[in-house]
């Protein structure tokens, strides 16, 4: 996603001050005034960098709520097939001993004294006690084995039980993730419309406030040929609309970008921006290669791509669609190497 506070005045800040400046030097006119008609706006643009850091950090919540959910589905899905088959099982090893008592009782259900007294051939009669008994111990055995698989179905029943508790409060967190993902947009969006539509426009133009001249930095190829895949991936993804929780191919935020664009490569890696900080080897910034992932802030809620040239490639914000800006846009918190 990309939704970021400005830590220093960006190109467009630095653009419009140096305008003013003219402007007053050309007109005459007073540069405190000038000063004083800018600053709400500013504070606006600066809520608006602070709204969309926020709606970013709820929407990697989300997408780890959302990533959980569908976990626990899978889960519940498995418990509840491995129910079914364990009670058809039970219900195998059920028929199977009320056949056997049925033939056991139609065999010995006479007292064995006195089936032996009224025995035509008592030698007849003792073979067919001794397979009784035989039966009788099988039955016995059949018989846990039965109680056994009746515990154990008990117990897969109330572990499956717990899982859709838990699944319910997850998608109970997503969806509190999403209503708080969807109030601050909206702010932001009202915000924004509040502005000039000159201001505005330029805005959603401006490239990320920081450092674009890092020094130091590598313009090796990139580690591997999926490296390489993935930053086509990327590449091709240019210009595509951030969308908040989306993976692609249509839209993206920042961790579904950089999900999608390994994807391409044949590489799976995780979808959250705090998981993917940890998809591989981390590297010093100075090592920083195309297809290294680039993880900002100390709590990883934004993530792009390098590419090379002090560049990065990442789903910024809404209504900024996939795009270039500068590695250094914002604090960076570790790159890492897929």
């Amino acid at each position: 996603m990309g939704s970021h506070r400005r830590l220093a005045p960006s190109g467009f800040d630095r653009g419009i001050t140096a305008l003013c400046a003219l402007s007053a030097a050309a007109l005459g006119a007073v540069p405190a005034a000038t000063s004083a008609v800018a600053a709400p706006h500013d504070d606006t643009r600066a809520e608006v960098d602070r709204l969309y850091t926020e709606a970013e950090k709820a929407t990697e919540a989300f997408n780890q709520a959302d990533e959980r959910a569908d976990a626990l589905r899978e889960q519940v899905g498995q418990a509840q097939d491995e129910i079914a088959r364990q009670q058809e099982r039970i219900n195998s090893m059920r028929e199977a001993l009320g056949s056997l008592a049925g033939a056991q009782y139609r065999s010995g259900g006479l007292d064995p004294t006195v089936a032996l007294l009224f025995s035509e051939d008592p030698r007849d009669y003792l073979d067919k006690a001794a397979t009784l008994d035989r039966i009788s111990a099988r039955q016995a055995g059949q018989l846990d084995d039965l109680q056994d698989a009746m515990r154990e179905l008990a117990q897969e029943r109330a572990e499956a039980a717990g899982k859709l508790v838990e699944l319910e409060k997850s998608r109970r967190a997503v969806a509190s993730h999403k209503r708080t993902v969807e109030r601050k947009l909206a702010r932001a969006r009202q915000l924004l419309n509040s502005l000039p539509d000159a201001e505005r426009d330029a805005y959603g133009r401006a490239s990320r406030s920081g450092r674009a001249d890092l020094p130091g930095l590598s313009e090796a190829a990139p580690a591997s040929g999926r490296a390489a895949a993935a930053v086509a991936a990327a590449r091709s993804a240019l210009g595509r609309p951030y969308v908040w929780g989306a993976n692609g191919p249509g839209g993206f935020d920042c961790s579904g970008l950089m999900q999608w664009s390994y994807a391409q490569a044949g590489v799976a890696i995780p979808r959250t921006s705090g998981d993917q900080r940890y998809a591989g080897r981390q590297v010093p910034l100075s090592e920083a290669q195309p297809g290294d992932l680039v993880v900002y802030r100390s709590d990883a809620s934004h993530v792009g791509m390098y590419v090379g040239d002090g560049q990065v490639i990442h789903a910024p914000y809404p209504g900024a669609p996939v795009r270039y800006d500068p590695v250094g846009m914002m604090p960076i918190a570790s790159v890492t190497r897929v």
